[in-house]
């Protein structure tokens, strides 16, 4: 007798959560990649994916999946295709690991895409924006705060925003984050990050909202001091990008983390460095900065390339 799809997709999502440790949102992710797939191999064999059985996800039918997926309109990027194929590849791992046989997940290549570009701000743009938010009201530190950290740490948004007041030791200049996967690592502040906090923790004494960032309330009432959202801290970089006069880059928090990489790099911080520092799982996340970020490499290619012929 055979092996339900679903029952399987259940508890390979449970084993995410339970076992590897994964979020609730990561789970979620490969539920919705995983329902695409059963989905549509479900209308195939026109019955509902409840129905369907493990041994009727063979090779054949995963290539015309992917050949589906690659004739969508509007079209899917590649990376949208395999971030579908890294979420059932992540199911057949699980399949084997528990002597499940099916597709081995060996089998399933991820389509090649171009380098990805990173977009980043040079010196001038960086201390343009970071100099943005003036004077000396709540809404301004705090805003300057979110600013100093981002660049000084590298955090995610999704990080910043989850910091809670007493995770983080502005007098050591330090605090541990915990990122993608559950992975802790350890963010570093510069002194004008701990300048900035100190500032803004120093205004918000009042507060008894356990959030690092909070929202602020027009005039002057002092509820609804509630966490600060990823989409909130996103308009607040987009805001002081438009105020320090940066044009023809689009600015998001994830540019002030790509913008801190290449400066370490930069300044001479070795590749491995970079990626604990970015809390990266793969040295490969990290080498995508590499093409941006050797001053060195334009003089190496003039002094040494062709000599003999010169």
């Amino acid at each position: 007798m055979g092996i339900r799809i679903a029952d399987l997709k259940q508890a390979f999502l449970e084993y995410l959560e339970i076992e590897r440790g994964r979020s609730p949102k990561t789970a979620e992710n490969y539920d919705h990649y995983l329902v695409r797939l059963f989905s549509w191999l479900a209308a195939r064999r026109k019955r509902t994916p409840e129905e369907l059985m493990l041994d009727e996800l063979s090779e054949e039918a995963i290539r015309q999946y992917r050949l589906w997926l690659n004739r969508q309109e509007p079209v899917l990027s590649v990376a949208t295709q395999n971030y579908h194929l890294i979420a059932l590849r992540m199911f057949l791992k699980y399949l084997a690991r528990r002597g499940i046989p099916a597709v081995p997940p060996e089998r399933l290549e991820l389509a090649k895409h171009p380098e990805r570009q990173v977009a980043f701000l040079d010196a001038d743009e960086i201390a343009r924006l970071l100099a943005a938010p003036k004077g000396e009201s709540p809404r301004s530190l705090r805003d300057r705060a979110v600013l100093e950290i981002l660049f000084s740490t590298g955090l995610r948004v999704s990080e910043l925003v989850a910091l809670n007041v007493d995770a983080v030791n502005v007098g050591k200049g330090e605090f541990s984050v915990r990122g993608k996967g559950g992975k802790v690592r350890v963010a570093f502040l510069s002194d004008r990050a701990r300048q900035a906090l100190a500032a803004w923790l120093q205004a918000r004494r009042d507060i008894v909202e356990p959030a690092l960032f909070t929202r602020i309330p027009r005039g002057k009432s002092t509820r609804n001091f509630s966490r600060l959202t990823a989409r909130s801290v996103q308009r607040l970089v987009e805001r002081y990008a438009v105020k320090a006069g940066i044009v023809g880059k689009r600015v998001h928090p994830h540019v002030l983390r790509h913008s801190m990489a290449t400066d370490l790099l930069r300044n001479g911080a070795d590749l491995r460095s970079v990626q604990a520092i970015l809390g990266h799982a793969s040295i490969t996340t990290t080498q995508v900065y590499t093409h941006v970020t050797d001053p060195q490499l334009r003089e190496v290619h003039r002094r040494f390339h062709a000599r003999s012929r010169s």
